[in-house]
């Protein structure tokens, strides 16, 4: 007699839904048109703004990685968050060695630019615009926060931002959830730079490793976490179907189906997450998601006068700054536009464009997490992108603890994350 299958979980459904290959599907005309239109407009700021001065040829890069971003994040399913519950719940570890190889090239990356603007890594001397931030109990403290609102509202903010151009119920709540998040953040700043933050140690590995010693230690943890990964890895349906190619090779239809309509390979996704990563900090500046939501934030409350009159130190840390908006146009701020633009276009021809009511629990889990991870993203000095992904490709000592303090609050928050979900 044979035996009913157990039922799965829901991360196990989701991680096979999103390995299986995609069921035939094409763009109706009207998806076409309102992808193309985006596609039009995203290349028309692009265009606009890189026939002007070098300022404004920095703002059309920025647009323009952040569509290219956002177009990655969405074909690919990129999200800190899911990737790390499909491993613990479902087995399925090709998310997380998406998360490491996108470490791993960003790594190699950033060390080659840095190399070159900074031969030796003398003491007192740090790579330019790089986010390395202090260290103390204050970032663990609050990359766990972090961490725990991640699970809570079921994405971290990079994700929420791409799930926004799909139509996401959550992802306004999260997003409107992180802005006040970040104004709470500015209210408790000044103690704790005051007792802590101020005294905390700035620490680049290079100082200390050298940038051959940096590189060999970065590779070598990553590889040690990929084989931990796969140590806990369990066999998810359709992981071999999505990772063979078809028979007789791609004709054209049949490579529009793969880069439109089917889910990039996850490790596909990380690898170009780590190219865009180095390139941004060659020409722009380290990849972050929060300064603009975090300086929105910030304006909105000092024009109500509802933040202390000095925010001791926090202008003069690196990270994802927050700075009071004098112009209307930034450079993450175009960056975040393309990202949410080139996710909603890509979104429309995979036909994932899905909008649907906000169940309470959605409203609730996407405010309360959102709460938790601006509160956190501002005392860290920035998210999952900002602190761990920048910043471990920098070489900060800052990005290894955010990493392990964030999945340590995962895990705290994903037992809440499956009585709502």
């Amino acid at each position: 007699m044979t035996l009913p299958a157990p039922p799965a979980s829901a991360a196990t459904t989701s991680a096979i839904r999103s390995s299986a290959p995609a069921a035939a599907h094409r763009p109706s005309v009207p998806a076409l048109v309102a992808a193309l239109a985006v596609a039009v407009l995203l290349a028309w700021g692009v265009l606009e703004l890189s026939g002007r001065d070098a300022a404004s040829r920095a703002l059309g890069l920025s647009l323009a990685l952040g569509a290219v971003f956002g177009v990655t994040l969405q074909r690919s399913r990129f999200c800190f968050f899911c990737h790390a519950r499909d491993l613990i719940e479902g087995g399925d570890p090709r998310g997380v060695l998406a998360i490491l190889v996108a470490l791993g090239v960003g790594v190699v990356g950033y060390g080659l630019v840095i190399g070159a603007w900074l031969p030796v890594p003398l003491p007192g001397r740090l790579p330019p615009d790089a986010h390395i931030g202090p260290v103390s109990f204050v970032l663990a403290g609050a990359a766990f926060v972090f961490g725990f609102g991640m699970a809570l509202s079921g994405s971290c903010i990079s994700a929420h931002l791409y799930r926004l151009g799909e139509g996401s119920p959550t992802a306004p709540f999260a997003l409107l959830g992180t802005a006040a998040g970040f104004f709470l953040g500015f209210l408790t700043w000044n103690g704790l730079f005051l007792s802590v933050i101020s005294e905390a140690p700035v620490i680049w590995l290079p100082h200390h490793l050298g940038y051959a010693g940096t590189l060999g230690l970065s590779l070598a943890v990553l590889a040690a976490l990929a084989l931990l990964a796969l140590v806990f890895a369990r066999p998810v349906a359709g992981a071999a179907a999505d990772a063979a190619p078809p028979a007789g090779g791609l004709d054209l239809r049949q490579a529009g189906h793969a880069v439109f309509i089917a889910r990039w390979p996850a490790l596909v996704g990380g690898a170009i997450v780590g190219v865009i990563s180095a390139a941004s900090y060659l020409r722009v500046g380290p990849l972050g998601v929060t300064a603009e939501i975090g300086s929105l934030a910030r304006s909105a409350a000092d024009g109500l006068h509802l933040l202390p009159q000095t925010l001791y130190g926090l202008d003069g840390f690196r990270g994802c700054a927050t700075a009071v908006k004098t112009a209307l146009l930034s450079k993450n701020g175009l960056f975040v536009l393309g990202l949410i633009g080139g996710s909603f276009a890509a979104a429309l021809l995979a036909g994932q464009f899905t909008p649907r009511r906000p169940r309470l629990a959605d409203v609730a889990s996407g405010l309360a997490g959102g709460l938790l991870m601006g509160w956190g993203g501002m005392t860290a000095l920035g998210c999952t992108v900002g602190v761990l992904l920048s910043g471990i490709h920098a070489g900060a000592l800052s990005g290894w603890v955010f990493l392990l303090a964030a999945f340590a609050g995962m895990l705290a928050g994903l037992p809440l994350r499956r009585r709502i979900a």
